[in-house]
Formats: structure tokens, sequence, C-alpha cells
């Protein structure tokens, strides 16, 4: 896929993800920090452990995971790690993609220069969107 955007750069990966918030609820209370540590940056988790329900913003970082991994199209795995997409916040509070060594090596690999994220939740599911895009230059 190379699909060009107005401002001379292109799309080369998609990826999309919806999960189910009880899912991660469930996967935490029986697995503890063992599966937030496997799964989670200590960013995101200092983030999403702020609020007073915390399953549905994990969530949404679980959605962003898996939708980048299916962006890159390895899956998680050997290349691409819970851990190598860690979901933090820009300026206005927008969600940004901070990648790991792993991560930034796939982005490279593909001719990638910037993920671009987008997530939403509700009390019972998160999804995620995700854009592998070159920007011109």
């Amino acid at each position: 896929m190379n699909i060009r955007l107005e401002e001379g750069g292109f799309v080369l990966g998609v990826g999309t993800d919806l999960v189910d918030v009880e899912r991660i609820r469930a996967s935490h209370q029986r697995h503890g920090e063992r599966f937030l540590d496997r799964v989670f940056t200590a960013v995101e988790q200092a983030y999403c452990l702020d609020h007073r329900n915390p399953y549905p913003h994990l969530a949404a970082r679980f959605a962003a995971k898996e939708a980048l991994s299916k962006a890159f199209s390895t899956g998680i795995g050997a290349e691409f790690a819970f851990t190598s997409l860690s979901v933090e916040h820009g300026e206005r509070s927008q969600p940004l993609a901070r990648l790991d060594a792993k991560g930034q090596a796939l982005l490279e690999a593909v001719g990638g220069t910037n993920v671009l994220l987008s997530l939403t939740h509700t009390s019972t599911l998160a999804q995620a969107f995700v854009l592998i895009v070159r920007r011109p230059g």
C-alpha cells in the first residue's frame, strides 16, 4: 500500500483493533502486575492507573499496540513487542506513538517517518486506528 497524501507524504500501513474492556480487566485481575509490565510501559501504566476506572484506558492502549502490529504486518512477537509502542500525550492531550528500538527499526524498514494514532473507548469497548506515514522531505 502506498497512498499519496496531499502534503506530499505517503500512507504506508493501516491498522485497527477493537478490544473488549472486560478482557483487559480480567487479565489484570488474573495476572496482576505481571500482565501490566508485559503489555504496558511505565508511562502508560502511570497514566491509566491514575484514572478511577483504568480499564478503558488500558484497553485503548492495548488496541493501539495490536493496530500498529497489523499496520507493520508483523503481529505481536519477536519483531514487535507489546512494549515496542508507548502511547503518550502531546501538548493538546492527543495520543502520540513513542517507539522503542524494535518499533523504530520496523518503522524505518518500511520507509515510515511517523505513526499517527487515534483512540476511542466506552466503558465496554476500546478502539484504535493507526497510520504509518512517510512525511515529505
